[in-house]
């Protein structure tokens, strides 16, 4: 079904998407957050068809999953192969192949020259969930740092490092003891709400100067938690001397430092990892989404000395399934042999495409990215930077509505993260529906 351009040929949601849609709202629960009605039949490549034979164009991934395109054929390949012999035997209880194996590639390709261990779960949330548990172990301190904006899961230890949108926390309190949040350095946008010029606020000196001071003791700190790059909270990067600032401090004071990488690593940026832009390695580092090309998968890479804890700790079910593994192992592969190269290659261009849009567009305030992690920021007023996200949502929906897939981030930034085999034919497309349907909500609203 691979084809070169979205062709949308009934209206949206069709026929058969509408049976769907009734169905799944009488079944399914409501906490699923859907900008548009799209009903999924098969993908191949960059191109998703619905139930009603449309085909869209897909710079969203699977929420940046499916790194090496929709059914790529050698990860299908590998999956039969796989498939056809074990599905599932449980490493938690019992030792097959896929799971060593696959620890020894993932620890070879991780930042660090260290010896690493590798536990594996199904999901970020649960690779954070291992990440903090395994920090409260080794250290015996109870606290973790988190940044506000950011998003690390939606389970009970990782909602509690979570500061990314009140829903995401509402009623569901208490969380995990022993948290506190500080600013995520946003170049565009500060933090503390100053006005664009006037913001000198220092994240660092916050941890410093207020938390250490004040409520966060920090020989009791076990870890500080960052995604390299924000983004669910908008697709943020950060100054390039925030990391390395950050290693130090977490260094002086005796703090593990955990690298959120579930969303900006495995190539999407131009790199393997995000932090490798920045030459700063973790202590513990966790990654899932794009790692298995779609099948679920997670894994979360701490120094050896640290993953020390004894048999039955932690532990999961089917976290490293057989058939995930060789996912994971195939994905690895192409990642490695061209489409981490294709990331740097393809998002250079997108950005340089885009990058006079602020001066085109009044409610483009700010874009930024690295490699296919690109944010475009809506707002009301280039000058007062205050946020649109009512144009942000009319955007999606028209973009869907012309056959393009794209999500948004933070309070009103649009977020492309195509998958990593995206060409330039395929930027072009894309970048035309986007731009004119920012035109047209410049027109509307």
């Amino acid at each position: 079904m691979e084809k070169q351009v979205p062709h949308i040929k009934t209206a949206l949601p069709g026929p058969e998407a509408k049976k769907v849609l009734a169905l799944d709202h009488q079944f399914v629960s409501p906490s699923y957050t859907r900008d548009y009605p799209l009903v999924a039949r098969r993908g191949q490549g960059m191109f998703v068809e619905d139930v009603d034979g449309n085909s869209f164009l897909d710079f969203s991934a699977g929420i940046a999953v499916v790194s090496t395109g929709h059914c790529h054929p050698e990860v299908v390949k590998a999956i039969q192969r796989q498939a056809e012999n074990l599905i599932h035997l449980s490493g938690t209880d019992f030792y097959y192949p896929q799971i060593a194996q696959l620890a020894e590639k993932v620890a070879a390709i991780t930042p660090g020259n260290f010896a690493k261990r590798v536990y594996f779960g199904n999901s970020g949330t649960e690779a954070m969930e291992a990440a903090l548990k395994l920090a409260r172990y080794h250290t015996r301190r109870p606290g973790f740092i988190g940044f506000f904006g950011s998003f690390h899961g939606r389970t009970f230890g990782a909602l509690s490092i979570t500061a990314s949108k009140a829903v995401q926390r509402n009623r569901f309190g208490p969380l995990l003891s022993g948290v506190a949040h500080a600013p995520y350095p946003n170049p565009y946008r500060c933090a503390a709400g100053h006005k664009p010029g006037e913001c000198e606020c220092d994240p660092l000196e916050f941890i410093e100067k207020i938390l250490f001071k004040t409520s966060v003791p920090p020989e009791e700190v076990a870890a500080i938690v960052v995604e390299p790059i924000q983004g669910e909270g908008g697709y943020i990067i950060p100054p390039s001397s925030f990391l390395p600032r950050l290693r130090e401090l977490a260094d002086r004071h005796g703090i593990l430092l955990i690298f959120d990488e579930v969303q900006c690593g495995m190539g999407r940026t131009g790199k393997m990892w995000a932090c490798q832009h920045d030459g700063v390695v973790p202590d513990i580092l966790i990654s899932a989404k794009g790692i298995a090309s779609g099948l679920p998968l997670s894994v979360t890479v701490a120094r050896a000395d640290i993953m020390d804890w004894p048999p039955g700790a932690h532990a999961s079910t089917f976290g490293g399934n057989p058939v995930a593994c060789a996912a994971a192992f195939e994905t690895i592969r192409l990642l490695e042999e061209k489409y981490i190269d294709n990331a740097a290659r393809v998002g250079e261009y997108i950005l340089k495409r885009i990058s006079n849009w602020p001066a085109k567009h009044r409610i483009v305030g700010h874009v930024r990215g690295r490699g296919l992690m690109i944010g475009i920021e809506l707002v009301k007023s280039q000058e007062t930077r205050e946020p649109f996200p009512e144009a942000r949502h009319t955007i999606l929906e028209r973009a869907f509505e012309q056959g393009l897939l794209i999500l948004g981030c933070g309070e009103s930034t649009v977020r492309l993260m195509p998958p990593l085999i995206v060409e330039e034919q395929h930027s072009d497309i894309a970048l035309d529906i986007l731009e004119r349907c920012i035109s047209e909500a410049e027109e509307k609203l």
